[in-house]
């Protein structure tokens, strides 16, 4: 089997000092919540914080560099909300750290691309034998980026439908690739050192990067996946639990969201990049 290479990459994380949140009600009767996203190109929530804010919510936004800490930070107690990860990652990341978290909406599915570096490489056909792919090194994106390279005719895998794949279920590089992981926010930074890299819409835009104009391919998303990579609006389970105001400040925010004014934003801005599920 193809020898896998590991790139080690030390995630830069914002050193935030948090405090443990609650919903805080200003002098004017404005409601302060905290919200954790990963990367700032982040339109559609930006917009959403206007409309919030006549509403009487501020929506006060904690950006993290990686996918690892905001589930983290919502758990214990330091934001009150986030939106960043699909179903899958959602019920991976909370079943193996026990946290205390439930999903009260879905957003819109991400599908992933195959970002090219454009000093060696200009389309798929240009990927040969010995040239290094990047892919996210979290179980759950890994898995759905070894999938994207069979759909890409790379590599074939031995899986069935609905499992994640490691590197021991693959049974023939079409292609003799190589593959190294990095976090997921990190993908964009190390392009220019390989021939092509996965990386999640959102981070791409982040970085710069345009789905239309950068890359070579585009995932296919369809059936019973396309619920699973669904990205979703999520809190703590006491709060969801408990119900009351809080409650209702936080389903006042996912229907804002999930209204014609920010889908409009999210297919303006993104072109197929990010598609709405509302």
């Amino acid at each position: 089997m193809k020898r896998f290479l590991t790139l080690t990459l030390a995630c830069i994380i914002f050193a935030l000092s948090f405090t443990a949140c609650t919903s805080n009600n200003d002098e004017d009767g404005v409601y302060t919540l905290r919200m954790g996203l990963v990367g700032d190109h982040q339109d559609h929530w930006r917009k959403a914080q206007e409309l919030l804010l006549e509403q009487g919510i501020n929506l006060e936004f904690v950006f993290f560099t990686d996918f690892m800490t905001p589930n983290r930070a919502l758990n214990d107690g330091d934001i009150d909300i986030n939106a960043f990860q699909h179903h899958q990652f959602f019920n991976n990341d909370t079943a193996n750290n026990n946290y205390q978290l439930t999903a009260i909406g879905e957003m819109f599915y991400v599908p992933l691309n195959l970002f090219k570096n454009p000093a060696r490489i200009s389309s798929l056909e240009d990927i040969t034998d010995g040239m290094t792919i990047a892919v996210p090194s979290d179980a759950v994106n890994y898995g759905r980026a070894l999938r994207f390279l069979e759909q890409a005719g790379l590599l074939a895998l031995d899986t069935p439908e609905g499992i994640l794949p490691t590197e021991l279920d693959i049974v023939e590089f079409i292609v003799n690739i190589n593959i190294i992981t990095a976090e997921s926010g990190m993908l964009a930074q190390i392009l220019p050192d390989v021939d092509a890299a996965i990386i999640n819409t959102i981070n791409a835009f982040t970085a710069g990067l345009r789905p239309q104009t950068d890359s070579i391919l585009q995932e296919l998303v369809e059936g019973e996946n396309r619920h699973n990579l669904t990205n979703l609006i999520a809190i703590r389970t006491e709060d969801y639990v408990n119900g009351g105001h809080r409650m209702q400040l936080f389903e006042t925010i996912v229907n804002t969201f999930r209204s014609d004014v920010i889908r409009q934003v999210i297919l303006d801005v993104y072109q197929g990049a990010l598609v709405p599920v509302f």
